[in-house]
């Protein structure tokens, strides 16, 4: 991951997220911010849960089935960053969270990054090596 990336994840986002908290306490104080916040964790750890259950049990179904559950592996992998965002302080990434768990977003998310593979490789900078003898 290039270095401008992680400067903006990790000073960025946080300075961004502080911001909007302040703007947030201007317009409607400061115990319903807090609240708010709270709130959201606890709704969205709530949601994440029975989410990430239910995939489990998607995933489970389509191995006994002999399918590789790869969109459901994929949809599991944004489940848990969505509870990592909406764990995290803050109504940005509140946001970004609960987006995650909107299963049209998700499919919208796994269509974005099948293209962004399938033109990796089309153009060589993603390489399969496959061996057989293994």
């Amino acid at each position: 991951m290039p270095l401008h990336y992680l400067i903006v994840l990790f000073i960025g986002l946080p300075i961004l997220e502080f911001a909007l908290l302040i703007k947030v306490h201007g317009m409607i104080g400061f115990l319903p911010t807090v609240l708010l916040v709270f709130l959201t964790g606890v709704i969205g750890a709530t949601l994440v849960r029975r989410q990430g259950v239910n995939m489990l049990f998607k995933i489970r179904q389509e191995m006994s089935r002999g399918n590789l559950p790869a969109p459901q592996m994929m949809d599991g992998v944004m489940i848990l960053v969505a509870g990592a965002f909406l764990v995290t302080p803050g109504l940005l990434t509140d946001t970004i969270g609960f987006a995650l768990l909107i299963p049209f977003v998700r499919e919208r998310i796994r269509f974005w990054l099948r293209k962004k593979l399938e033109d990796g490789m089309r153009n060589g900078y993603i390489q399969v090596n496959i061996d057989r003898d293994t």
